[in-house]
């Protein structure tokens, strides 16, 4: 225990650290640019900065002095600029006056170093991506607030992300995915996620995926014990929190609740349950998963009680309601405590999910 508390206190270095020193913990979300298009789009500019060169040059082409003293045509225009701007320089033309060598220096020497920023961005754009990424890094971590973070994307850390994008109850930014297999966040990035590259079990690394903010903690390694350290992290990082938290076996279930989890799923426990009932009731299965798949079907979803339902009964109203929410306690329908509806209670009911292409 020593170990890992000294493990945890040593880590909180990371957290002091300046935002650009977290491009490698810490991915924001972008938008694709196909390499044709990159190309496309550069070798444009290109173009642009060549023809505003040449314009300047043809304009004061007066200016200019040709070898052969015949003059500066636009063919020597463009002739020049693009010896220029390459750096070539043959010094076939060159400027005699002081004003069109001012222009050089304040104009065409920038440009050259804008064409050549262009032509050999490959690294530069390295460069200028990470100092975006800071950017955007630090931005995030000024105004993230409530938001979801997910420890593991895995299985459940993926399913769990599939309901509440499915439920469009949360933005992808909005969600914070912290892993150590870069696969697995690479995947979670393609999807519009915030990504986090660090073991979970150490405050620093939460503390950057901004949990001690955060409305909800989604707890879902591949270990129980992993699962039982990050939620008591989690919890000693975020008081408020609502932490929910997934193991494999029902004996570990006391040692989550203990360590501060809100809420606990034993992931084995329900498919095995799942699995004996479709030996004998298929069709009750496939109705749990129906209320499961939030993208059509039916699904479970809550909602505050309207005025005109305050004192009625919620077995008499037309959704199909399953429970009932008062002061933080659940009450299945049945229960003789929600006879009437009061108000600030909420309800749990069975509602009709429309498919995006019919709506």
């Amino acid at each position: 225990m020593r170990g890992v508390i000294r493990r945890r206190v040593a880590g909180d270095r990371l957290t002091e650290q300046p935002d650009h020193s977290l491009t490698n913990v810490v991915r924001m979300p972008e938008r694709e640019v196909s390499p044709v298009r990159a190309i496309v789009r550069r070798i444009a500019i290109a173009l642009i900065v060549m023809f505003a060169a040449v314009l300047i040059v043809y304009f004061d082409r007066d200016a200019y002095s040709d070898s052969n003293g015949d003059g500066v045509s636009f063919l020597d225009a463009v002739y020049y600029v693009t010896v220029s701007l390459s750096t070539t320089g043959y010094g076939d033309i060159a400027p005699v006056t002081a004003t069109a060598r001012l222009l050089n220096i304040l104009v065409i020497t920038p440009l050259r170093v804008l064409f050549l920023i262009v032509m050999i961005g490959t690294t530069l754009e390295v460069l200028t991506e990470r100092s975006r990424q800071a950017l955007r890094i630090q931005k995030w971590r000024a105004r993230v607030r409530d938001h979801v973070v997910v420890v593991g994307y895995g299985t459940k850390g993926r399913s769990a992300v599939n309901t509440l994008l499915g439920d469009e109850s949360v933005e992808p930014n909005r969600i914070v995915v912290v892993d150590t297999d870069q696969l697995a966040l690479d995947s979670a990035a393609a999807r519009g996620l915030v990504t986090v590259h660090g073991s979970a079990s150490r405050a620093d690394v939460l503390r950057v995926a901004g949990v001690p903010r955060a409305k909800a903690v989604i707890v879902a390694p591949n270990r129980d014990d992993a699962a039982v350290l990050v939620t008591l992290t989690a919890r000693e990082l975020a008081p408020g929190a609502h932490i929910v938290a997934a193991v494999r076996e029902t004996e570990n279930v006391h040692l989550l609740r203990q360590s501060g989890a809100d809420s606990v799923v034993v992931s084995s426990e329900t498919a095995g349950r799942l699995l004996g009932m479709a030996t004998s009731t298929p069709l009750v299965v496939n109705m749990v998963e129906d209320l499961l798949t939030p993208e059509t079907g039916l699904a479970i979803a809550e909602r505050t009680v309207e005025e005109s339902e305050v004192g009625g009964s919620p077995r008499h109203l037309a959704d199909i309601v399953l429970g009932l929410v008062r002061k933080d306690r659940l009450f299945r329908v049945d229960s003789p405590e929600v006879d009437a509806i009061e108000r600030g209670d909420r309800l749990l009911y069975v509602r009709k999910v429309t498919p995006p292409g019919e709506q």
